[in-house]
């Protein structure tokens, strides 16, 4: 251990437990780092806790969340907050959705924990974050004829919009 690699022996709560355990080798404690910031990266829209992150690199959750700030420079809680914010910040620029939709869809449960913490990353609550962009609809604009065709009410026989068999 001296040489900065650490066994992989604990497989109890290792995603992969049921399957035999390799063989015992050096594996760079990083690595499973790395997993867990994965898993954060690609699932932040699930209600993903540090005890989940922890799970998949195969730590306790006081080590895992020691050695996560250590590798990365913040905390498991706070990284997949940030990620969260981000897409956040993304969705307010380049959608019309509700600050609530968007604060559920990012995978956050409360508005009002959701708007403090973006206040406090953005310097703005997102109903102003968003008022500083254009609207989505101009972002996005749709022709008129198309307007046109889909706003009418199509005649019974019509396959506007419908597959053909």
């Amino acid at each position: 251990m001296a040489s900065g690699l650490a066994l992989s022996n604990d497989f109890r709560n290792c995603p992969y437990s049921g399957q035999v355990p390799p063989i015992r080798t050096p594996v760079s404690p990083v690595r499973h780092l790395v997993r867990a910031r994965d898993l954060a990266d690609s699932r932040y829209t699930e209600p993903l806790t540090v005890d989940d992150l922890a799970a998949s690199a195969c730590l306790s959750r006081a080590h895992f969340s020691r050695e996560f700030r250590r590798a990365f420079g913040e905390t498991p809680y706070s990284y997949l907050l940030t990620r969260r914010l981000e897409r956040a910040a993304t969705l307010l620029r380049g959608t019309d959705y509700t600050v609530a939709d968007i604060c559920m869809q990012v995978g956050l449960t409360s508005v009002g924990s959701f708007t403090t913490s973006f206040t406090r990353a953005y310097g703005v609550s997102p109903t102003q974050y968003r008022a500083s962009f254009p609207s989505a609809a101009s972002l996005a604009p749709i022709p008129l004829c198309v307007l046109k065709a889909y706003g009418r009410p199509a005649p019974a026989n019509s396959t506007i919009g419908e597959d053909s068999e």
